[in-house]
């Protein structure tokens, strides 16, 4: 097991930041761990990776307690904060130097910075000063001083904020393949980003979990469970005669051709619609399903 969180609490003054959190996270996977601003996931990562001190509730990462083993669990965890601190006078290499002094990787330090150097995609930028890289190669720096002690759990708290589309794709990328090997929990307001790397999704709103599943089943958390189909007609159909299709529960009108259609079945409808047009002499044009996105479930959810 690599994380293991039970009640974990942390009060700010008469906040509550984190409240009696639990949950686990298993060696290999890649959990999101999502919610609004202010909702307790710095704070969470923070504790977990020794920053700060919970106010109560325990943690442990690969069966070591957080508290009690404090600089030897800092050992298995590559750490990648929010504001991506980094030194801007320094070089890439030199500072990428630095880090694997403070790890004291010793003789190690050259084959593994020319190792992380080539896997972060740094070559071309490694003799600049960091403080001349873009804003996606600053976060491939923060991410190579993550990885630099080869830890087996990587935290990563909004490591594409700020980026254009190409950077996110990028470092999304880059986050995939390094999580075939490593337990990755990871922070971000991209709900497409969850969904393209995430196994599991962990959501916290006012400092509490309100739900922890894989992708696929955390749209049953919703209140809402009809399934849509929107139908483009090539004439107007009867409205009454709609709402009496088989598993059907409700129809809407967007315009006299085209048509929203819901039902809470959990069997496709689309074959009982078209069985329906053809009965009533009606050609269909288009029929698409609507799914609800994540970033809608996690909306309901939180609001």
């Amino acid at each position: 097991m690599s994380i293991q969180v039970k009640d974990l609490t942390k009060i700010y003054g008469q906040q509550k930041a984190v409240d009696q959190i639990s949950f686990e996270i298993k060696t290999g996977e890649i959990v999101g761990f999502v919610g609004p601003n202010g909702a307790g996931k710095s704070t969470t990562m923070k504790i977990l990776t020794g920053f700060i001190p919970p106010s109560s509730g325990e943690a442990k990462i690969n069966n070591l307690d957080l508290i009690e083993n404090s600089l030897e669990i800092r050992k298995h965890i590559g750490y990648l904060p929010e504001n991506n601190p980094l030194y801007l006078d320094m070089y890439v290499k030199e500072y990428l130097e630095f880090v694997a002094g403070i790890y004291k990787l010793g003789n190690k330090t050259k084959s593994r910075i020319d190792e992380i150097v080539e896997q972060t995609g740094l070559s071309i930028e490694r003799k600049k000063k960091i403080g001349a890289l873009s804003k996606g190669y600053r976060q491939r720096v923060g991410l190579a001083q993550a990885l630099i002690h080869d830890p087996g759990i990587l935290i990563l708290d909004e490591p594409t904020s700020g980026l254009d589309p190409n950077q996110i794709v990028e470092i999304r990328n880059l986050i995939s393949e390094v999580g075939k090997e490593k337990t990755i929990m990871l922070s971000t307001h991209i709900m497409q980003e969850v969904e393209a790397i995430c196994d599991r999704i962990i959501i916290i709103n006012n400092g509490k979990i309100i739900a922890d599943d894989t992708i696929d089943s955390i749209y049953s958390y919703t209140q809402d469970k009809l399934s849509t189909v929107i139908v483009e007609f090539d004439k107007e159909p009867n409205q009454k005669l709609l709402e009496e299709i088989e598993l059907v529960d409700k129809v809407a009108k967007i315009d006299d051709k085209n048509w929203l259609i819901q039902s809470s079945s959990k069997e496709d409808i689309r074959q009982n619609i078209f069985n329906f047009a053809v009965k009533s002499n009606l050609a269909v044009l288009s029929m698409q399903k609507k799914e609800k996105s994540l970033e809608e479930v996690f909306q309901e959810l939180t609001s």
